[in-house]
């Protein structure tokens, strides 16, 4: 049954590794039950309540993981996304001055075009057009990226305005936890000890309350309705020049920090065969596609596979069995957030840091005395973290990739597919549109 529904084989995998597999990325991924709130604080005073967006929240992250868990059978973990989160509330509704409910209806349009893609294959193609080297670095760059989301989610990295980020200051204690932190977790992964990711953010989080930066709150709550937020759409508005632009910039961030994502950890996972194939990557997409569209019903802003599943991955998480355990913590999440959220980002960045230096394996599978390769291959990897960025590593990097090829004889250019020729042409037209807007000239 476990096999028919999930995915699972008892010969890759144990019921008792999927279980710490998803307990570890939920813990990972869980600071979205209070950053995604707070970020969309800022849209209270306009009708969008807070508690009601917590519980939103909750419901995307339990309806895409579940989708996962049962159609793609992979162990991904999904909730509305970082960055487009802060797209929708910042530029969409604060910056442009759309309200909320444009701002959902532009990702429902969204998520059915994101359905339509995965059903004519189009993002499919997409990602089997990108040559193994890039998707060896595009896995190596989440690595880097998520590891430096995770030193600066702990403190350990800051801000400066001289060299724009900058060691923490020593007094600080949530640095000092988080340092603590990648030492414990480190030791735990370096004597194989099961699960050793896991213990590490438990073990952190405990060492943090004499410290004072592990702060209970309680234990349980009960669940804020969402009806304020449910089904609020503007129809009316759906076929308006400004619809069209959001919808666009919607699309594009979603579809390559998805395709970056699901690329980086499947290499991490095993799930790439020797042509560069990834298993199920149409019904990966597709669940990522539905839960983008339901989210959007629930009121969440879109919903997106997540780079901290590489987490689970480095677990051990190999069947949507782990996806299923980690839609069942969110599920707990609604009863008890007090209890999750007491857990800081002290505790969570060390496994961060960790599941990086897992994810950098694949650097190996980059052809380094190619320059046509590695060029565009290190561009990806290092944008990626200075970007703050996953789409914006893979753009530039196919941008390279196809202008380095491309100019440099028949030879290089006769590997290159129409269809990253294609996705070049569409980059660089973005950026050129970007620069004409900001420039006052479109």
């Amino acid at each position: 049954m476990l096999k028919k529904v999930f995915g699972f084989d008892p010969n890759v995998t144990s019921i008792r590794t999927e279980i710490i597999a998803g307990i570890t990325t939920f813990l990972t991924m869980a600071y979205i039950l209070a950053v995604n709130p707070g970020i969309f604080s800022a849209l209270a005073d306009k009708g969008m309540p807070t508690d009601a967006v917590f519980t939103a929240t909750a419901l995307a992250a339990i309806v895409g993981t579940l989708i996962m868990a049962v159609w793609a059978k992979k162990p991904f973990g999904l909730a509305p996304g970082m960055g487009l989160n802060a797209f929708f509330v910042y530029t969409v509704c604060l910056g442009m001055g759309y309200s909320w409910q444009f701002a959902l209806t532009a990702i429902l349009i969204e998520g059915i075009i994101f359905i339509l893609l995965s059903i004519f294959k189009v993002r499919e193609l997409i990602v089997d057009s990108i040559p193994t080297g890039m998707k060896a670095a595009i896995s190596v760059g989440i690595g880097l990226y998520i590891a430096f989301i995770g030193l600066k989610s702990a403190g350990i990295i800051v801000s400066s305005e001289s060299t724009f980020v900058t060691l923490f200051d020593l007094t600080d204690r949530s640095g000092l936890l988080a340092l603590i932190g990648i030492f414990i977790t480190g030791l735990l992964v370096v004597l194989n000890v099961k699960g050793g990711i896991l213990w590490g953010i438990l073990a952190t989080t405990l060492i943090g309350i004499p410290m004072g930066v592990t702060q209970f709150n309680g234990v349980t709550s009960v669940p804020p309705s969402i009806e304020p937020i449910f089904l609020q759409f503007e129809f009316h508005n759906i076929f308006t020049w400004d619809m069209l632009i959001v919808v666009f910039t919607f699309l594009f961030i979603d579809m390559f920090d998805t395709i970056g994502t699901v690329v980086g950890v499947s290499m991490k996972a095993g799930m790439v065969d020797e042509n560069g194939k990834i298993d199920k990557i149409g019904r990966i997409l597709m669940a990522d596609a539905v839960a983008t569209t339901v989210g959007s019903c629930m009121g969440a802003s879109t919903t997106t596979t997540y780079i901290e599943s590489a987490a689970g991955v480095g677990e051990g998480g190999r069947s949507g069995l782990t996806a299923l355990v980690i839609a069942c913590c969110f599920a707990l999440a609604l009863f008890l957030s007090p209890l999750f959220l007491a857990i800081p980002a002290a505790a969570t960045g060390p496994a961060l840091v960790i599941v990086g230096v897992m994810m950098c394996s694949s650097i190996t599978k980059i052809e380094w005395d190619d320059y046509s390769e590695a060029i565009p291959a290190f561009l990806t990897m290092l944008l990626m973290p200075l970007c703050y960025s996953i789409s914006e590593g893979i753009m530039i990097g196919v941008i390279v990739y196809v202008l380095m090829n491309g100019l440099s004889g028949h030879g290089r250019a006769k590997k290159i597919s129409v269809t990253m020729w294609v996705l070049a042409a569409l980059f660089l037209l973005r950026y050129l549109v970007n620069g004409l807007r900001a420039a006052g000239l479109f």
